[in-house]
């Protein structure tokens, strides 16, 4: 199967650097917004350069042993941004999965246990940001980007 002919999944995601931050959620979760968000911190050099892959649907495929997130062509350089709608921006048409970030957690804790800090995708581990219910989710992914 080729990467165009993948399914697309109900997220959204940016390329922050070199790797892609992969936002996951429930529909109405904040996951454009969180998207947004971190694009505004990269054009404020609190983040290194952070460009738009995809809002709403993306595409997931594995290569070589890494997961690559693709924009659909359909919805490629457009973010929903609520209160102004559908917004135009800078894009990348597909970048490797660095990070997965599940908004509206159920698992989510003060002190997560180490496996809740990471999850599987095509068969490929990747670190994960269990976000609690209500909780702002653009601090834990700038304290994990800029942090060790």
């Amino acid at each position: 199967m080729t990467s165009s002919q993948d399914p697309s999944v109900h997220a959204s995601a940016v390329l922050i650097g070199e790797r892609a931050v992969f936002i996951r959620g429930a529909s109405g979760s904040g996951k454009s917004q969180l998207a947004f968000r971190l694009i505004l911190a990269g054009r404020a050099g609190i983040l290194p350069r952070t460009v738009l892959i995809g809002d709403d649907r993306v595409r997931l495929h594995e290569t070589d042993g890494h997961i690559i997130v693709q924009s659909v062509p359909e919805l490629a350089g457009m973010i929903a941004i609520r209160g102004l709608g559908i917004r135009h921006c800078d894009f990348e048409k597909q970048a490797r999965l660095g990070l997965v970030v599940d908004l509206g957690a159920a698992d989510a804790a003060r002190l997560p246990a180490p496996e809740a800090l990471r999850t599987t995708l095509l068969g490929i581990e990747l670190p994960r940001i269990p976000v609690a219910p209500g909780t702002d989710a653009l601090p834990l992914v700038l304290a994990f980007l800029t942090t060790t």
